[in-house]
This record gives structure tokens, C-alpha cells and sequence, in this order.
């Protein structure tokens, strides 16, 4: 099994959305991902949880998560939006940066429309990566 870890730099936006989408289409038997952020909020912000629910998925109990260097450990794939340099380094890791609009405090139609262009990046790499 794949493991695939998205990074932002709150944790309550963009990564956890990432995160929940992946999760919801991809085969759990193929991978699996999980989000964390460099400077993590309090909590998720409440738009996010919002246009997540719409799609009939549930991160209202999800919590920001401080990424560490030992969060790379046994990761597949680094998916970072925003954090740069902030973000940890491993040479044997495969990263790539999306360029995705911090979430964190859009109106709820901009975070669906975040929301959605998550959504294809998503799909397309299950698809290109065989993970459905």
C-alpha cells in the first residue's frame, strides 16, 4: 500500500481536504493519505468542513497535525501547497508542489471552488498512478 502525505502550512484547509478526497476516491487496498501542516491551526476552518460535507464527507472531527521530518518516513509521495521551504526535506522522496489558493479563510464558494480543483488533481492522479 501507497502512502501519500499533503502538506500546507495550516493543516486546515488544502491538505485536509486533499487528504479526505483522496481517501474517499481512491482504493484503500492500493493507498492511503494523511495531511499536516508546517505552522498548524486550531482547528479546521469551518467553510472547509462545509464544502466537504456537501460531497457527503465528514472531517468535522479531523484535527491540524504538525508536520515533522518523521512524518516522511514510509511516505510514497509529498504533495505540498504553500509551504516551500518550510517544508521538510528527504532526498529519497518523490514531492511535487501544487499550486492551490490557501483556503483557510475564503468565502464558502471559493472554498468549492478549491474544493474542486483538489478534486480533478485527485482523480487524475489515482487514475495516472492506478490507485482506483
Amino acid at each position: 500500500m501507497k502512502t501519500i502525505l499533503f502538506a500546507c502550512v495550516h493543516n486546515a484547509g488544502r491538505s485536509q481536504m486533499a487528504e479526505a478526497l483522496f481517501n474517499n476516491l481512491a482504493n484503500p487496498q492500493k493507498a492511503k493519505a494523511i495531511s499536516a501542516g508546517t505552522h498548524p491551526a486550531h482547528q479546521i476552518h469551518p467553510n472547509i468542513i462545509k464544502a466537504m460535507s456537501e460531497m457527503g464527507i465528514d472531517i468535522s472531527k479531523a484535527k491540524p497535525k504538525k508536520l515533522t521530518k518523521e512524518m516522511l518516513e514510509g511516505v510514497d509521495l509529498f504533495i505540498t501547497m504553500g509551504c516551500e521551504e518550510d517544508c521538510p526535506y528527504s532526498p529519497h522522496l518523490e514531492r511535487k508542489e501544487w499550486q492551490i489558493s490557501n483556503s483557510y479563510e475564503n468565502s464558502l464558494e471559493e472554498t468549492r471552488r478549491i474544493r474542486q480543483e483538489l478534486e480533478l488533481l485527485i482523480q487524475g492522479m489515482i487514475k495516472e498512478r492506478k490507485f482506483q
